[in-house]
């Protein structure tokens, strides 16, 4: 308790000086302190000191009395005189004491044992199994073969008091950071072989018989065959024999179970000195209920024949122990092929990953939050994150084949499975949780891994761990282990889910076997049996893609046998694996690129079909390709609405220091979202239902370039009044076509109308210059040669064409429209929206044309003759030489133009009396017509399905060539492109353009009965 709290008594100088030094009942120290054992010491500082380090001062000084008081006078006087004189054995003694109750009574019951730590510090280095071998066989038969006199006592309390003995040292060194984690648990496992080997001895000598009928190897599952043993833990085994000559194979196995059944009552059974731990024997064949011991061919028929998933996963800690060395290398020589072989099992990822989550649904409710094993972020997910990914990778790259959690770890990598950063967090949460696994169990050497409730009990845990902890821990040390604890779990549950889950170790462990080690011959072979073109050319690019021995060739290696697949799938694989490699020499030094395509979701997937699905998004990703880090986002590739895009878009033309730098910002801007859209569009994330997607696409790009419109005329704007001084005009855009319908493609040009208006106390003259000089600038800067796509910004729509003015006055464009506009223009004004620059103007525009696109007395005879005249003129005109009618997606029959002419009428007809079709979308408009029975229900079903399969032709044209056609291609490949984009599989590209003659023929039915009467 702290001094304050002492309340109703006096606290001594003595008192204030132990609580400074970390003791919660300083009165009962110093009671101690002037016991008989440490009368004299109350005062030695150094001591004090060296007690006040430790976990726990109090609890060390309970121990260090109690051995004190257990030594007879002159060994106790040996003692203090080397507590007062030897630092190391002070440290290692009071750090012992101070961590654990259990050793702390151990040394009570067998205080020499002391000892240990001075002989063990006298020789200063890292025990491995022989050493601890020889010093079980010491304690259990006596020093030195000849002449010496055994011990006195029971075998099994011999091997369990030396057991003891070479644990108290292993906890010295562990909790004076002499040794760090992976030593400490690496001698753990090494004792754990020695004592099983020791015990094999012990039933040797009690039944010689059996020893002399077999020969017997004790294999090492689990922590203790990967030597990342704990203090208190079950040591699973397995057990294999084999009979010695002359003897039969059902005796020696008898033998050898006597032999194994005898080691395992002397380490699991209680005597007087307790357990050593439970030797576990059910990961052999068939668990309890198969026999304990079998011959290797026995073991090696039944995993061929019987053994499941976890079973192989469990093997991959093999390693002989004890007994028979040569016949346990020849087990891990037989079974070894099998672990690496199981990867390509079918459903082998899912069935690892399953079995973590029955784990994790095992655990009692009440004991979730203190889990440092099982639960959620504990060393259970690292420990199957690491194994998932060695079974799956280590069928081809050897140097991940460690039983080792952190040695495979390490080499996950070193060879670019895991990055280096991810490694190093997973490592440091790895020691930190096992390590304080380990201070847990210290305590009273109990197998638990759960965090304790005890205030205590966790105050004790963090003096320990201070310095694993970075947090200062003297405040308030509860808090600050607990915040680290936290921490670390939160960021293995992180990584484990992002290594566990990955989706690109399904699809490696489903190759084929050899596939994935993409030698040239079995290259060759694959990329012929996937349908590469050209497979010499391909395998060119996989050399210049996976050759060498740096990081980005190993996870090259690893990606690439899997994303020859996902190629294959499209309709050009050749130009997929040409396009990865592009992007991978832009990127492939980028650390990011190769870490998000292996570890994130599905971006490795999504990257391969976007790249292989034509040319427009790949060419829009080679230009800038850190635009592949949107595959890495869930919401990555969602469309950006109007006002986000326009801010991005003003925000960067903010920044540039002239007109020409501020547009070039606008079009890098626009490059980027068109991607966006069109991996979007490929990938079918756009929307489920096809019509759907074709919408939200021409949402997109509508909002895109009239963003980008927005900012470049802000940018010209900006250019002209630098120059002259503020522009005397304000300045509205409208969007006419299919960029006001808000049906926009890939490939179409943006069609306006631009209109100004002077500001007050301008001239007319001095206005229309500067619109004119502004709106010309903008054309020019947005269609400029350049490595951004290019916006062209078409006027023709305008008065008077091409010969008319580029930008007239609001006045003007009434002057025109009372006395000279044609039916046509009334006809174009129906898709008439503002889009940018003075959204006022823009308004007051659009109540000018109202009247004009929806006229009260609907369409006069005449214009009614001359709109249907100039449609028929088009299309027998304007229809490219040699293009086939039928399948002419824009003014052929049943396409774009007769649909759209058609509700275009029906607008012009009924638009004034009808407010539903006062709309400039295509299908709204048709949808408000046949609601209002202008056209029959399944005439306008026709007409719709017409338009959305023209528009989505077109579409997908763009996308598979990179440049706009009306037509479907003539290249087989091309066509095979568009087929797959609208949902045809390999080789059915004939029956989409019968689909398309289909439709779009029904379609002009309907347009002949309505259109033209």
């Amino acid at each position: 308790m702290a001094v304050e709290e002492r309340a109703g008594s006096r606290v001594s100088r003595p008192e204030i000086r132990l609580v400074r030094r970390g003791f919660t009942d300083p009165a009962a120290a110093l009671r101690l302190l002037s016991g008989p054992g440490l009368a004299g010491l109350a005062g030695d500082p150094v001591l004090l000191d060296a007690l006040g380090a430790t976990a726990d001062p109090d609890l060390a000084l309970t121990g260090l009395a109690r051995l004190l008081e257990a030594l007879d006078p002159g060994e106790q006087h040996t003692l203090r005189d080397t507590l007062t004189t030897s630092k190391p054995l002070r440290d290692r003694l009071l750090g012992v004491l101070g961590a654990s109750t259990a050793l702390a009574d151990h040394l009570a019951r067998h205080p020499r044992d002391w000892h240990a730590l001075v002989t063990f510090e006298q020789r200063d280095m890292h025990p491995g199994s022989d050493d601890f071998l020889q010093a079980l066989y010491d304690g259990v038969w006596g020093p030195g073969p000849e002449g010496a006199a055994p011990p006195r006592g029971d075998r099994a309390d011999l091997l369990r008091t030396s057991y003891r003995r070479c644990l108290l040292a292993i906890a010295a060194r562990d909790l004076t950071g002499t040794t760090d984690l992976a030593q400490t648990a690496a001698e753990l496992a090494d004792l754990a072989g020695a004592t099983v080997q020791t015990a094999l001895d012990i039933a040797a000598g009690e039944d010689p018989k059996a020893a002399h009928a077999c020969r017997l190897a004790v294999i090492g599952m689990g922590k203790c065959g990967g030597r990342e043993l704990n203090y208190v833990s079950d040591v699973d085994v397995i057990f294999v024999a084999e009979p010695r000559e002359g003897v039969d194979e059902h005796t020696a196995v008898q033998a050898a179970t006597r032999l194994a059944a005898r080691a395992m009552r002397l380490c699991s059974d209680t005597t007087g000195e307790g357990t050593i731990w439970p030797v576990d024997a059910n990961l052999r064949p068939e668990g309890r209920n198969g026999p304990l011991v079998r011959t290797l061919a026995s073991h090696l028929a039944y995993y061929q024949r019987w053994a499941k998933t976890w079973e192989f996963q469990a093997l991959l800690k093999a390693r002989p122990v004890a007994g028979d060395a040569e016949l346990g290398a020849a087990y891990t020589a037989a079974l070894a092929p099998l672990v690496w072989q199981a990867a390509a099992r079918d459903n082998f990822v899912a069935d690892v990953q399953q079995m973590r989550r029955r784990v994790i649904d095992s655990i009692p409710a009440t004991e979730i939050d203190r889990q440092l094993k099982l639960g959620p972020g504990g060393l259970r997910d690292v420990e199957f994150s690491v194994q998932l990914l060695q079974l799956v990778h280590g069928r081809t790259d050897r140097t991940l084949r460690s039983g080792n959690t952190l040695e495979a770890l390490a080499a996950l990598s070193a060879g670019g499975y895991v990055g280096r950063a991810d490694a190093a967090s997973l490592d440091a949460a790895y020691r930190f949780l096992r390590t304080l696994e380990h201070r847990i169990q210290l305590h009273r050497m109990r197998r638990t891994h759960l965090m304790p409730k005890d205030e205590a009990d966790q105050r004790r845990l963090a003096r320990s761990l201070a310095p694993l902890i970075n947090d200062d821990t003297r405040a308030d040390p509860v808090a600050a282990l607990q915040r680290e604890w936290k921490r670390h779990a939160v960021e293995v549950r992180r990584l484990h889910e992002k290594l566990f889950y990955r989706p690109l170790l399904d699809a490696v462990a489903e190759l084929p076997a050899g596939a994935a080690g993409l030698s040239p011959q079995a290259a060759r072979e694959r990329l012929e049996a996937l349908g590469y073109a050209d497979p010499a050319a391909a395998l060119r690019h996989l050399s210049a893609l996976a050759s060498g021995v740096s990081r980005k060739a190993a996870i090259q290696r690893t990606l690439l046998p899997v994303m020859l697949g996902w190629f294959a799938e499209s309709a050009d694989p050749d130009a997929g694996l040409l396009n990865f490699r592009q992007v991978s020499d832009a990127l492939g030094r980028t650390p990011w690129y190769l870490r998000l395509l292996r570890d994130e979701s599905a971006a490795a997937e999504q990257l391969a079909r976007v790249l292989s699905a034509g040319r427009l998004a790949p060419d829009l990703l080679l230009r800038a390709p850190e635009a592949v880090a949107m595959l890495g986002d869930p919401q990555g590739l969602a469309p950006r609405g109007r006002a986000a895009l326009e801010q991005e878009v003003l925000a960067a033309v903010g920044r540039a220091g002239s007109a020409a730098a501020a547009v070039a910002a606008a079009r890098s801007v626009r490059r980027r979202e068109l991607f966006r859209t069109a991996a979007a569009d490929v990938l079918g994330r756009l929307a489920e239902d096809p019509a759907e997607a074709l919408e939200t696409a021409g949402e997109a790009l509508t909002a895109l370039n009239a963003a980008t419109l927005q900012g470049a005329l802000r940018a010209c704007v900006a250019g002209w009044e630098a120059e002259h001084g503020e522009l005397p005009t304000r300045i509205a855009v409208i969007a006419m076509g299919r960029f006001g319908g808000h049906e926009l493609g890939y490939g179409s040009d943006a069609d306006v109308l631009f209109v100004h208006e002077p500001v007050l106390g301008s001239l007319e003259e001095d206005a229309a210059r500067a619109a004119r000089t502004v709106c010309n600038e903008l054309r020019t800067l947005l269609a400029a040669p350049s490595p951004e796509p290019p916006l062209l910004v078409d006027a023709d729509l305008r008065p008077e064409g091409r010969q008319g003015p580029l930008v007239r006055t609001l006045a003007s464009y009434q002057a025109y429209y009372r006395r000279w506009s044609h039916a046509w223009e009334s006809q174009a004004l129906l898709r008439a929206e503002p889009v940018a620059g003075d959204a006022g103007l823009g308004e007051r525009f659009r109540q000018l044309v109202d009247p004009m696109r929806y006229p009260g007395v609907g369409v006069p005879e005449r214009d009614l003759l001359e709109i249907r005249r100039i449609k028929a003129r088009i299309e027998s005109e304007r229809l490219p030489r040699g293009a086939d009618p039928t399948t002419h997606t824009k003014i052929g029959r049943g396409g774009l133009a007769d649909v759209e002419w058609t509700v275009q009428l029906l607008q012009l007809q009924h638009g004034h009396e009808l407010p539903q079709l006062r709309t400039t979308r295509t299908r709204a408009a048709l949808a408000a017509a046949a609601g209002a029975g202008l056209v029959g229900e399944e005439d306008a079903a026709v007409l719709d399905a017409a338009w959305v399969l023209a528009s989505r032709v077109r579409a997908a044209v763009m996308l598979v060539r990179g440049r706009p056609g009306d037509s479907f291609p003539g290249d087989a490949r091309e066509l095979a492109g568009v087929a797959r984009y609208l949902g045809y599989g390999a080789g059915h590209s004939g029956e989409l353009v019968d689909d398309y003659r289909r439709t779009t023929r029904r379609a002009r039915a309907v347009v002949e009965k309505v259109f033209y009467g």
